[in-house]
């Protein structure tokens, strides 16, 4: 036992050393609300496939942190609704919760945050007068374990609670939970923990009548005469999702708080809605979230805080189809049950990825017309004689079934069999040449060097766990783990 705790306590610091050097990361939720989910195991196999790093439960499921034992991904498991009045109300039960779901786990399994609820304040509001106690409650519970090093506890809010987010300068917590707010920074300043926010500019753009225009929601640049700047600063924010953050450090600082990193535990876009939604569709969530992968992979933070990186989980692995609401809410996944993508999913930096490789693609350009692109999928499709087959309905190319996507497959697969003897990636105007592998899921586009993981969905991040703060400077190794550690060492060479 005591070696045990020893080469446990050696591994936490290692982890902690490795966290500090490397950049900002791409994690994923995974709900729950499915009919047929995958069986743990095989969630875990999906996750490994896509070279996805961290995840976050929304419960601390026992058959998915066991099925994530040695898999090196970094978990936050979930303390749910329904316990934030139990645990707050009884550090006893806070102590069993971290034994069962917790202590017993690791270090096999890396488990390395607690989000205490899901947007408690605004959707269990009842329950905010002890959140903050049970946060304090698990602390205790894992300083009393030895894991208050590893584990950090914080708990995901929702925008709603900073009732003005623009212009980002003046925003602020809404008044009614200052109190709690107040509590709740402060526990996160002593425990050098960091804030969960929940943004989505989708609703920031379903809901703002207007206001913004959605290329500013899906981090499409702006003409100069529509530029997003905020007249107290002066500072240009090229997307809502930079300005909601910014909004969250602005109020954080209005309370006399900063230093407190931001990650973004949930953010994403639904590819189908109902009749009277139509911004839900496939094309906008695929340019969300690829636009918001190279957002977050440039290891930058926003206009008033750009040392910090944000980390972000995007919202959600798979398709909660038993989830009440309008069609869009059961929408928001990003493969199917089967790991297949939805849709595209590349990186700005993939190469990284891939070995460097120097392959060059032809792709459909976003701003072309569907008709001419009809014709120039026809064109290669038959005079071309381009293989055609992998965007037949059934087939692994077929989905997202839109001319952008079709177009693409089979104007890449043209340039790679012809540019030997002077083929072209042009198709009048409608295609251009890219280094992005715009390979995903089960669909290879020819060329591709990335036929064993077919278009992952990380950031170019090491293997092990990462600092949620995302620079060394931001979370140094305590000088006690050192001492535990050789301590531990000399125990063992005894």
């Amino acid at each position: 036992m005591i070696l045990d705790r020893c080469f446990g306590s050696m591994l936490l610091v290692l982890i902690s050393m490795f966290a500090n050097v490397l950049g900002a990361f791409i994690g994923i939720n995974i709900g729950t609300d499915v009919s047929s989910m995958p069986s743990a195991s095989d969630v875990v196999a999906i996750v490994k496939g896509h070279q996805i790093t961290h995840i976050r439960l929304y419960d601390a499921d026992s058959h998915m942190l066991k099925a994530l034992a040695d898999s090196a991904i970094e978990v936050t498991v979930g303390v749910t609704n329904e316990e934030v009045l139990g645990i707050g109300e009884s550090a006893s039960a806070a102590a069993a919760w971290i034994n069962k779901n917790v202590a017993s786990y690791v270090p096999s399994t890396n488990i390395t945050a607690i989000a205490v609820g899901s947007e408690v304040l605004t959707s269990i509001p009842h329950a905010a007068p002890v959140l903050v106690t049970a946060m304090n409650n698990l602390h205790k519970a894992l300083v009393a374990s030895n894991l208050n090093f590893q584990v950090k506890v914080s708990s995901p809010q929702s925008m709603d609670i900073i009732p003005k987010p623009f212009p980002p300068s003046t925003a602020a917590f809404n008044s009614s939970s200052n109190s709690t707010i107040y509590q709740l920074l402060q526990f996160l300043k002593n425990t050098n923990s960091y804030y969960m926010l929940n943004a989505y500019p989708y609703y920031g753009y379903t809901n703002g009548n207007g206001i913004f225009p959605i290329d500013y929601a899906l981090f499409k640049p702006l003409p100069s005469v529509k530029q997003i700047v905020d007249p107290n600063t002066l500072f240009h924010y090229n997307s809502m999702f930079d300005a909601m953050v910014d909004a969250t450090y602005y109020s954080m600082g209005a309370l006399n708080f900063s230093g407190i990193p931001i990650v973004v535990t949930e953010t994403g876009w639904p590819w189908q809605g109902g009749s009277d939604e139509p911004d839900a569709t496939v094309e906008n969530a695929e340019t969300f979230i690829n636009n918001l992968i190279r957002r977050v992979s440039n290891n930058s933070g926003p206009p008033n805080q750009p040392a910090f990186p944000i980390n972000t989980y995007i919202y959600e692995l798979f398709n909660e189809d038993k989830r009440p609401g309008p069609v869009s809410e059961k929408n928001w996944g990003v493969l199917f049950m089967n790991g297949t993508a939805i849709f595209p999913l590349s990186l700005s930096v993939s190469s990284q990825i891939t070995g460097n490789s120097t392959t060059v693609f032809c792709v459909a350009k976003d701003d072309s017309s569907e008709d001419k692109l009809q014709d120039g999928l026809n064109w290669a499709c038959g005079q071309g004689q381009a293989n055609c087959s992998a965007i037949r309905s059934g087939e692994p190319c077929y989905l997202p079934n839109n001319i952008k996507n079709h177009a693409s497959y089979a104007y890449n697969d043209y340039y790679q069999k012809m540019r030997s003897v002077g083929g072209t990636c042009d198709f009048d105007g409608t295609a251009t040449t890219t280094i992005n592998d715009p390979s995903y899921g089960f669909c290879i586009f020819t060329g591709s060097s990335n036929s064993s993981t077919g278009g992952g969905i990380s950031p170019p991040v090491a293997f092990g766990p990462i600092s949620p703060f995302g620079e060394s400077t931001k979370l140094p190794v305590s000088k006690i783990q050192f001492l535990i550690s050789a301590a531990c060492l000399a125990v063992i060479l005894l």
